[in-house]
């Protein structure tokens, strides 16, 4: 066995690496880039080089620096993760180039795999049903728009040296087929460092289904049974689980059959992932991920298998650890990605600092690379941790997972945790009846954004506020006394101000607070709009607060990042914007038709020309954001009086783009 390896990726799987080599007596050391040296992942491993500047192409793209930092840090092999460079067959040349070892297939396999073209050829050549579509990458988009042009449609786009979602895109109709095209390039050049794509015929309505193998590099190879991981958005993975359901033995048989024959064909070393595409009792081959898989902790929990020990060992030559016999299913185990991203805005991803942090301690298995104090930053992916729950039956795992998720706190930015629930409550999801564009169909209902917070919630952090303010302000400043607010009028009783006091924002909507005098009793009236709360909260332990409204108590956390207040009780969290009356109205209303970034990113072009005119819904820039592509578009009719960004520019949060002038105005 080594003695000590390198891992050469971030975040959560780094962690998860570093785990198992730590039981195991193996020395790890780690890269980072410049916008993770605070990262969890550095901390843990203890040993890290800094390998370049934020963007992954400066850092972990950087195939000269990881071999640098192994040979600095007397690492016998590499550990690749997944994404960036562990499916990159020149890496892994160049690994064992330099007298390493690269702990995943030879780079022979990975350039028959690690292309999706030539991965489907293998396939057909081992006897596996394929779909249809192009027989080799491109680089050309108009090669790429020919070749599906002469295909029926639905089809998909797919980045050839990479999966995750990333670098893909459905095509349904040939307009906008060139725009489509030339996104998933970029995306998958960002991504994989390759902008190749091929052209595939798409299915609707399938389940997606892969099947986990082990092979020793001689021919010798075991499967470690299947996953389900139908539940997708964006063509990524949300929610995991092993085994699959309701599936016919017939079919599984013939899935892990072919998957193995495929392994025996390729002489597989090491850990890989084959995917298949299911309609009715019928499978087709998708791809093999040649490497070690985000989902991964759901076969280990039914199997009792630690899937990264395996890959440790067969690296080291220790041949395979264990028979086809011995691999047995007990139990099901389900797997959630929780990811900056808000769901009521599309997903838009996240960024911005963790205020708090706090995951279930019982009865969940965490996977996590993110803590208190770190910055979510637009240069990676959105994924922040994952939770895995095991129970005896699947429905047992279900609310077991849900339960989980209703515990887990991130506050800071916004996450999918609330999105997760719903989804483990759709009947579809409790009975199995789920296809891959489920999620899809279930956005086009609508429904699913948060709306606005409770009128409780809403009231707890109009009080929180107040009680914050008279902690920090002066002896005798304007929030201090038990009867006034901020407007330092008495209020006698519970008579309230007659100007509201605050402004709270939730779910696009802007509510006006009011307050009545504080009793020493620490209880208060709100009003919110037309609605009055007498309510009192008192601390707890450290972000704990006791609500009681009349003979009701309850405990929420509640947590600041400079004007918004996070609460969060029973799993659902609400960001509220928190706005001093006063300074909202010295401070008046922003400038008309200021197009503003939503999030912080990377501004990747710009379509628009100064003195152009635009209308409602032209898109005048699109800005990449943890590498997904997002489009600011013109809101309203007009001319385009600035533009103040130009491609390649790193842009905060809420930076104006540009002006576009109404119509009206413009004549």
């Amino acid at each position: 066995m080594f003695k000590k390896i390198l891992i050469a990726n971030r975040g959560e799987i780094a962690c998860r690496i570093a785990h198992t080599c730590r039981r195991l007596g193996i020395a790890v050391a780690g890269v980072h880039s410049s916008a993770d040296r605070d990262a969890l992942h550095v901390d843990l491993i203890g040993e890290s080089i800094e390998i370049g500047g934020a963007t992954p192409a400066e850092s972990y793209l950087r195939i000269d620096a990881v071999i640098d930092a192994a040979r600095r840090t007397g690492s016998q092999a590499i550990h690749p993760g997944f994404g960036f460079l562990a499916e990159n067959a020149v890496f892994a040349r160049t690994v064992e180039a330099a007298g390493l070892v690269f702990i995943g297939p030879t780079p022979e396999v990975i350039e028959r795999l690690g292309d999706k073209a030539s991965a489907k050829r293998e396939a057909r050549a081992a006897g596996v049903a394929v779909l249809g579509g192009s027989e080799l990458p491109s680089r050309d988009a108009a090669e790429v728009a020919a070749t599906v042009r002469g295909l029926p449609l639905p089809v998909i786009l797919k980045a050839a040296a990479g999966g995750g979602g990333k670098g893909m895109r459905v095509v349904q109709q040939l307009d906008g087929l060139m725009e489509a095209i030339e996104a998933a390039m970029r995306e998958a050049k960002s991504s994989f460092g390759d902008a190749a794509l091929i052209v595939e015929a798409f299915v609707e309505r399938g389940r997606h289904i892969e099947v986990q193998i082990v092979g020793d590099g001689h021919g010798e190879v075991i499967h470690l049974f299947e996953r389900e991981c139908t539940l997708q958005r964006r063509h990524q993975k949300v929610i995991e689980e092993a085994p699959a359901v309701y599936l016919a033995p017939a079919l599984r048989e013939a899935m892990l059959g072919d998957a193995v024959r495929l392994g025996q064909r390729l002489r597989y070393r090491g850990v890989g992932t084959v995917e298949f595409i299911v309609q009715g009792d019928s499978h087709h081959f998708l791809e093999v991920n040649p490497r070690l898989q985000v989902e991964h902790p759901v076969t280990e929990e039914v199997t009792g298998i630690d899937i990264v020990e395996v890959m440790l060992r067969i690296a080291a030559n220790e041949g395979l650890p264990l028979r086809q016999s011995e691999v047995q299913v007990r139990g099901h185990a389900i797997e959630a990605r929780v990811c900056a991203e808000d769901a009521a805005q599309n997903f838009l991803p996240s960024t911005g600092e963790l205020i708090a942090v706090r995951f279930p301690t019982s009865g969940v298995r965490v996977e996590s690379g993110v803590r208190a104090g770190m910055v979510v930053t637009p240069y990676y992916d959105s994924m922040l941790a994952k939770l895995i729950v095991h129970a005896p039956t699947r429905e047992a795992a279900l609310d077991r997972l849900s339960g989980a998720l209703g515990e887990t706190q991130v506050h800071g930015v916004e996450t999918n945790c609330a999105f997760l629930q719903r989804l483990l409550a759709l009947p579809a999801t409790r009975d199995a009846s789920f296809h891959t564009r489920l999620i899809d169909e279930v956005l086009a209902e609508g429904g699913q954004g948060t709306g606005s917070a409770p009128l409780e919630r809403l009231a707890a952090a109009a009080a929180w506020w107040l009680l914050d303010a008279r902690r920090s302000s002066k002896p005798f400043g304007a929030w201090s006394a038990l009867d006034v607010t901020g407007w330092q009028m008495h209020a006698g009783d519970d008579r309230l101000t007659p100007v509201p006091a605050l402004l709270l924002r939730s779910g696009g909507t802007t509510h006006e607070a009011r307050f009545g005098a504080v009793s020493p009793e620490s209880e208060v009236t709100v009003q919110i709009g037309t609605e009055r709360v007498r309510l009192a909260l008192t601390a707890s332990a450290g972000s704990d607060w006791r609500l009681r409204i009349g003979d009701c108590h309850e405990v929420l956390t509640i947590v600041r990042s400079d004007d918004t207040v996070f609460v969060q009780s029973g799993g659902t969290a609400h960001a509220i914007g928190v706005t001093s009356y006063l300074s909202q109205v010295a401070t008046g209303r922003q400038a008309s038709g200021q197009l503003r970034t939503p999030m912080m990113g990377m501004i990747l072009k710009t379509h628009v020309e100064v003195g152009e005119r635009v209308r409602a819904g032209d898109v005048v820039a699109t800005m990449e954001s943890m590498k997904m592509e997002m489009r600011i578009n013109a809101d309203h009719d007009g001319v385009v009086r600035s533009l103040s960004v130009q491609p390649g520019q790193m842009v905060e949060r809420g930076l104006v783009v540009a002006v576009v002038e109404s119509e009206g105005a413009a004549e």
